[in-house]
């Protein structure tokens, strides 16, 4: 792909979100989000290999089938309220499109088939634009229109979201599957809090978001796509390897590392709110999300499993890790002494 034509994806991407964010009118949003779909379209079909096409394919459809359901929706709530205004949705037909619609643009239960497979066909860059930029649209729809959509139906799918993402992580070797799993598990958790506190649903993407852009800028450096390859990684990138151990760590939400914050601060609310049986829920399914990071973080890590690898040890490369990897991977580790200070603004 040549460097005008990245270029103006990149712009249209820009754009897509920009508009989205700011508008007030459901039409501008989902003007928003279709000029979003087409811009990322080519860049996940970009190696024409027939994986990345049928990506695409469904990526397409899915997303098309979310706008078709935005816009149906926001046309029956304007024929009863007369209202385009995206924090009046009011009608309960409505809404309830509304939840199927932005579940199906995030990825969240039941609504994620299309996520693995599409960040399976893709680049891992590709990849880190599906599951971080492309999610910030739906993620503003979703914090507008929190206060009209159903309590309990985002409760529930918030929990199968964080169970099936965990379960379904389980058996997977595709570095790629494993972290869009990990993407629906973290979503549950923000979906979760969202009626509740849309300020920290909104740190905790911007915290999901850097710690997911750090694991995969990493594994890009150390061109990793599957587990097997993941286990001889370290003779290439051994100071690499461990800081993706401790990134790994903080996206499972161990204790001194940024992850800890955002899931700190859910299960808080949560008991505020007289919900200690969802967060007693849901930190106990995030345990399973906890076993295939550990998984990651034993094949990534200089300790070599048991039994030997059908793959030869790669050469050392000399080529320099980028500084936006090593600025995002110290973010995604080190932010949690200055929690008081991030607390202020939410």
């Amino acid at each position: 792909m040549n460097p005008q034509a990245k270029l103006i994806f990149a712009t249209s991407l820009l754009l897509g979100t920009t508009i989205t964010i700011s508008s007030n009118h459901w039409v501008l949003a989902w003007t928003g989000l279709e000029i979003n779909t087409l811009a990322i379209l080519p860049m996940i079909s970009k190696s024409h290999h027939p994986r990345a096409i049928e990506a695409a394919t469904k990526y397409f459809l899915v997303q098309a089938t979310a706008s078709a359901l935005v816009l149906f929706s926001s046309m029956t709530n304007a024929w009863h309220s007369g209202q385009w205004d995206i924090t009046q949705l009011s009608h309960p037909a409505a809404c309830l499109i509304m939840t199927a619609a932005i579940s199906m643009k995030l990825g969240l239960v039941p609504f994620h088939f299309w996520f693995p497979e599409v960040l399976q066909g893709s680049s891992l860059i590709t990849g880190l634009l599906l599951s971080t930029a492309m999610k910030l649209p739906p993620m503003t729809l979703l914090l507008l229109t929190s206060q009209s959509l159903n309590p309990t139906l985002l409760a529930t799918m918030a929990i199968l979201s964080a169970a099936i993402g965990g379960w379904m992580g389980l058996n997977q070797t595709q570095v790629r599957k494993i972290m869009a799993f990990s993407s629906i598990s973290h979503l549950g958790w923000m979906a979760i809090i969202v009626l509740y506190s849309p300020k920290l649903a909104l740190l905790n993407f911007y915290l999901y978001a850097m710690m997911t852009a750090a694991v995969f800028l990493t594994l890009n450096s150390m061109e990793v796509l599957k587990l097997s390859t993941l286990m001889t990684a370290w003779t290439k990138t051994p100071s690499l390897s461990a800081i993706l151990l401790l990134m790994l760590l903080s996206l499972a939400g161990l204790p001194p590392l940024t992850g800890f914050l955002p899931k700190w601060l859910i299960i808080q609310e949560l008991t505020k709110q007289d919900m200690a049986p969802a967060a007693a829920a849901i930190s106990l399914l995030s345990l399973l999300g906890l076993f295939f990071y550990l998984r990651l973080a034993y094949c990534a890590t200089i300790t070599l499993p048991p039994h030997t690898t059908n793959h030869m040890k790669q050469w050392r490369n000399n080529k320099p890790v980028s500084t936006l990897t090593a600025i995002v991977a110290t973010l995604s580790i080190m932010l949690l002494p200055i929690s008081p200070l991030i607390l202020t603004t939410i």
